[in-house]
């Protein structure tokens, strides 16, 4: 395939976000719908063009920008079925939004879209600071989402669910500046296959891992879900549970296990023995809830783990 799929796919959604906050609310929606169908039918073009038992990475763009940093994308099998999972998900979350959002309705509109965006550019980013900026800035829409348009408790749950997770992602930072130096490179096929030293990748691991861990979420850096699923409106939760939490898992794969494959054989004990303890203890939990967004939250901690 010639053009630029997966750049247009990640701009057509800022676009028709832009174009909502300068219409009217029903215009917001018509538009926001239009432009979730269009990138809904590009995911399908994606998934019907993917060469299975073809080359490991596809669809490939690359445009140096400055320094190491570059505008490079380009999926797999696995940001493969992501792309599509987000793309099939935001024209029901837009659709499910149609009445019960009466307030602000084209800045809802546009927070939506902008979302769709950056997952869509955490799952395609084939450069690390690329994948960085496009994995912490999903963070500003879900924090206005459910700061603006959640529950009563809605000021306690964003920044609460903004901190836990931003706080995890600074060590990854230091460990992303300090990889990038080390392998004289960002770009990700690369450092996958670079061979990081062996005391490096323990603290290297451990620094990825405190901010996945917190992003998918584990167990027990997990209490942000609960009040965030509560608090967020119903599109938010689905978004929430559908694909922001699969951001972890999915750096794991990406990042933890094949760039530090050490560290991740010598660590796997703290990994399977937290998946456990999240299994057994938030299923437990989840059993007791009443309300259903609290229950969604404990047993996607335990799906997850």
């Amino acid at each position: 395939m010639g053009f630029p799929i997966l750049s247009l796919l990640i701009a057509l959604p800022l676009v028709a976000a832009l174009i909502c906050l300068f219409v009217s609310a029903s215009a917001a929606r018509w538009t926001a719908l239009g432009a979730t169908m269009i990138t809904l039918l590009l995911g399908i073009l994606l998934w019907t063009s993917y060469e299975i038992g073809g080359p490991q990475w596809q669809f490939v763009e690359h445009h140096e920008l400055f320094g190491r940093f570059a505008w490079a994308l380009g999926i797999d099998g696995i940001a493969l079925l992501l792309i599509v999972l987000s793309v099939f998900l935001m024209p029901i979350c837009i659709a499910a939004s149609w009445e019960a959002i009466e307030k602000r309705v084209p800045e809802y509109m546009a927070a939506f879209l902008l979302m769709e965006a950056l997952m869509i550019g955490v799952f395609a980013a084939q450069d690390l600071f690329l994948f960085y900026i496009f994995f912490e800035a999903g963070l500003i829409p879900m924090y206005l989402i459910i700061g603006i348009w959640g529950g009563a408790n809605r000021i306690y749950a964003s920044y609460k669910f903004f901190l836990y997770t931003l706080l995890g992602s600074v060590l990854m930072l230091i460990a992303m500046l300090w990889m990038a130096n080390e392998a004289g490179s960002t770009s990700i096929p690369t450092l996958m296959a670079y061979d990081f030293p062996a005391d490096a990748q323990t603290w290297l691991f451990l620094a990825f891992f405190a901010s996945f861990a917190v992003k998918m979420p584990m167990w027990p850096v997990h209490t942000w879900l609960p009040d965030a699923h509560v608090q967020a409106p119903t599109a938010g939760s689905v978004i929430l549970a559908g694909v922001l939490l699969k951001m972890g898992g999915y750096g794991f794969v990406r990042f933890s296990l094949p760039m530090f494959p050490i560290a991740s054989a010598e660590w796997m004990w703290l990994i399977m023995g937290l998946s456990m303890i999240a299994v057994i203890a938030t299923s437990l939990i989840a059993l007791v809830q009443e309300d259903m967004k609290k229950l969604i939250a404990y047993s996607s901690v335990a799906h997850m783990a």
